[in-house]
């Protein structure tokens, strides 16, 4: 695989069985994960874990589980992980809680996962709950810049 390039489709999938097009209009859209690796100087591999789409109690458990299979692929492979959620959506308590899961071993270590660019209601929900495994940051530039200024 080369650097900047998307992971191998078995790390893209939508969060449920029906196809995009069978969602009704104006009905939740489907949730799609898709993994990038980058190299960056002077920071070494990057993981982004993209996410499009709605997380809602169908599909956060299922969220929650692409996270942490992010989070420990990233790590078995010295990566800095993220999570880009500037296409996201969450639409019930189920969809934090699902951050809260896959991110509680970051938190009990001290460490805390970089969230890139969510939305405003999102970004809102995620500071209310003050969830202490996750780090928001309005661009990848400004996460990229903390974790180069993180010690060691």
């Amino acid at each position: 695989m080369e650097i900047g390039q998307p992971s191998p489709p078995s790390s893209s999938f939508p969060s449920s069985s029906s196809s995009p097009s069978r969602v009704r209009p104006g009905g939740p859209a489907p949730l799609l994960l898709q993994t990038v690796h980058e190299h960056r100087t002077g920071l070494g591999g990057i993981s982004v874990l993209k996410a499009r789409g709605t997380v809602d109690a169908a599909n956060a458990g299922r969220f929650a589980e692409a996270l942490a299979e992010h989070l420990l692929h990233a790590g078995q492979a010295g990566e800095h992980p993220l999570l880009d959620l500037s296409e996201v959506y969450l639409a019930c308590a189920d969809a934090v809680r699902s951050l809260e899961r896959a991110t509680g071993l970051l938190a009990g270590s001290g460490r805390a996962l970089p969230v890139v660019q969510p939305r405003p209601h999102v970004r809102e929900a995620l500071a209310r709950a003050g969830l202490p495994g996750i780090r928001l940051h309005a661009s990848l530039p400004a996460a990229l810049d903390a974790l180069a200024a993180l010690p060691g």
